[in-house]
């Protein structure tokens, strides 16, 4: 089996990103806090031995970007096909997750609930803490019973940084949205345009040089001194 891989640097506190994907689909998202890439894929060989990884920019470099528009609100959901690895009921966690709409939240019970399995809230919250692909299948809005922010896989901090970008955007459309520059638009007042310095100066020169040429003959006529006629050309013999 082959397993491409791409380390993608996102903005703190998320810090470099590993994305690792098989033949069917993404399998892995992992924070790399302050672990080598050696000691990364190290780590994934022994839960599966055998795999052969390789770098590849050019075959993740879509979902890197999808990953970069999200974060800076231009995107709403990560279309990507995900091929994670666990037991029956991880997996339908895991799926039900991705149901879960930009911006919103859900808790534990809410899960256990839509995933058939009401009083089973441990194996849930363990499904849920070990999600192998976050951001993409966003555990992040999975909040506490008390409606606050509770752990999460990659850190308490990342977890609220995440739903303050949810937050922030979730009233907005995508980039390719015309409804947000529009909205930008309206709310932004036309400024009183000042005169350019540029167009202050030629201004002022231009009076300058008018009163010269009121103040030339003014000079003359107080010396005395009346300007001569201008002569007409001479005609040229044909």
């Amino acid at each position: 089996m082959r397993i491409v891989y791409h380390v993608m640097a996102a903005p703190q506190p998320l810090g470099l990103l590993l994305l690792a994907a098989g033949e069917r689909g993404l399998r892995h998202v992992d924070f790399m806090d302050r672990k080598s890439l050696k000691r990364a894929i190290a780590a994934r060989e022994a839960l599966e031995p055998g795999v052969g990884w390789e770098p590849s920019l050019l075959e993740l470099r879509p979902l890197a970007d999808q990953i970069e528009e999200f974060l800076t609100g231009a995107r709403k959901s990560l279309e990507w096909p995900i091929d994670p690895q666990g037991d029956e009921l991880s997996l339908a966690v895991w799926r039900r997750l991705r149901s879960v709409p930009f911006g919103d939240t859900c808790t534990v019970a809410d899960l256990a609930r839509a995933v058939g399995q009401p009083r089973n809230l441990r194996a849930v919250a363990q499904a849920v803490l070990t999600n192998p692909l976050p951001i993409v299948v966003p555990c992040h809005r999975v909040l506490g019973a008390d409606g606050k922010p509770s752990n999460y896989v990659g850190g308490l901090p990342r977890k609220k940084y995440l739903l303050a970008i949810e937050e922030r955007f979730r009233r907005m459309g995508g980039l390719d949205d015309n409804r947000v520059i529009g909205e930008l638009v309206r709310r932004v007042k036309r400024p009183i345009l000042a005169a350019r310095p540029v167009a202050k100066a030629a201004a002022k020169r231009r009076a300058v040089a008018a009163a010269d040429r009121v103040a030339v003959p003014s000079r003359v006529a107080a010396a005395g001194r009346v300007p001569a006629p201008l002569k007409a050309p001479k005609k040229r013999p044909r």
